[in-house]
């Protein structure tokens, strides 16, 4: 990314500005001398090489703004504000005997052969005066170099903010529970010793093709509900391997909703839950549910599934919260405060978690 504050960008920047100045410098003077009797049109000529003069002569004093700001970069920018008014204020005395000295110098080729009679009053006067709009235009200046400072540190900032984003996102997004790599570990282990070969290698089939899957996904980019669901097909296919007589699955979904954009994942530590504290905790068949509707311009899912009834209305069992945290904490870094995540029980022996997003298609 180029800087906001490199040499390039801040001399076109100068020379602009510079010419804004010294342009209404000129319009100004042309207009009060013509208030006062004087003709501005016949001085017109003289004024134009004088300010042409002058900003090449701030174009002078901005070269060494810049390079005392370059040198001075190491300090805070409330340090180095006082160091760089001190330094306008210098040059600009240094640069103010140049206002009267190219009106006299002028006026005395436009009279030549006649001699210039210089009043020493005005003289000193019209120092000043340069003194005053050389200040000025480093002043312009110096408040020019710290708006390109602040917006580069702000661009710096903002890439830095979207990189740790990126980073948390990924993270969360590849979190994944060991649990369900051991299980599946151990009940292959099981049919291995039981002898059943076509089980184990659906299985075994069925984990790498799921794995590859989810690794191949970006976890930055959304994803249609469908290919979402299917991903979890692909799970499901494993645990039916474990599970196969006492799972069902059901999904309420239109067919439009299917092209809703979801995070990529989302739902597969709901679905591991549901297999881990429902299926895996009890002995008896357990439903999983799936739920998902468009309304006006939100997204509501709902994940449910059957658990131990004694467990409902007593605290949440272990490791029941870490897959919530992880979906909770994704949705928050997703859409800040622009997405809704719930989960409890609903009933004895039944458990609900909630997702709420805004409408979005590919």
């Amino acid at each position: 990314m180029e800087k906001a504050s490199n040499p390039c960008t801040v001399r076109q920047a100068a020379i602009r500005f510079g010419l804004i100045f010294w342009g209404g410098v000129f319009i100004v003077s042309s207009t009060l001398w013509g208030l006062v009797g004087t003709d501005p049109i016949v001085s017109v000529l003289g004024k134009l090489v004088r300010y042409f003069l002058c900003l090449l002569i701030s174009a002078g004093i901005a070269a060494l703004l810049f390079r005392l700001h370059e040198k001075s970069k190491a300090r805070s920018l409330e340090a180095s504000l006082p160091l760089l008014v001190v330094a306008s204020f210098i040059l600009s005395l240094v640069a103010a005997p140049f206002w009267p000295l190219l009106r006299h110098g002028i006026h005395a080729v436009s009279i030549w052969p006649q001699p210039v009679v210089i009043d020493w009053a005005e003289f000193r006067t019209d120092i000043a005066v340069g003194a005053a709009l050389f200040f000025g235009w480093s002043c312009l200046f110096t408040t020019l170099l710290f708006s390109f400072e602040i917006h580069e540190r702000e661009v710096r900032l903002a890439a830095m903010r979207e990189e740790a984003l990126a980073a948390q996102m990924r993270a969360l997004r590849y979190q994944v529970n060991p649990h369900f790599l051991f299980n599946t570990l151990n009940s292959l282990a099981g049919l291995i010793e039981e002898g059943d070969n076509t089980r184990a290698g659906r299985m075994v089939f069925a984990l790498a093709d799921f794995l590859r899957t989810t690794l191949s996904l970006d976890p930055l980019h959304d994803v249609p509900l469908a290919q979402e669901l299917a991903v979890q097909s692909g799970y499901l296919a494993i645990e039916r391997e474990r599970f196969s007589d006492r799972m069902a699955l059901s999904i309420d979904m239109p067919e439009d909703v299917g092209e809703a954009l979801v995070p990529s994942l989302i739902l597969q530590p709901l679905i591991e839950n549901a297999i881990k504290h429902g299926v895996n905790a009890t002995t008896g068949q357990v439903e999983i549910a799936l739920r998902a509707r468009r309304e006006e311009d939100r997204l509501h899912l709902i994940v449910e599934n059957d658990m131990p009834r004694h467990a409902a209305p007593g605290p949440r069992l272990p490791g029941m919260g870490m897959g919530l945290r992880n979906v909770a904490e994704r949705l928050r870094t997703r859409f800040q405060d622009n997405s809704g995540f719930s989960s409890g029980p609903v009933a004895p022996g039944r458990f609900r978690v909630s997702i709420d997003l805004p409408w979005r298609l590919a």
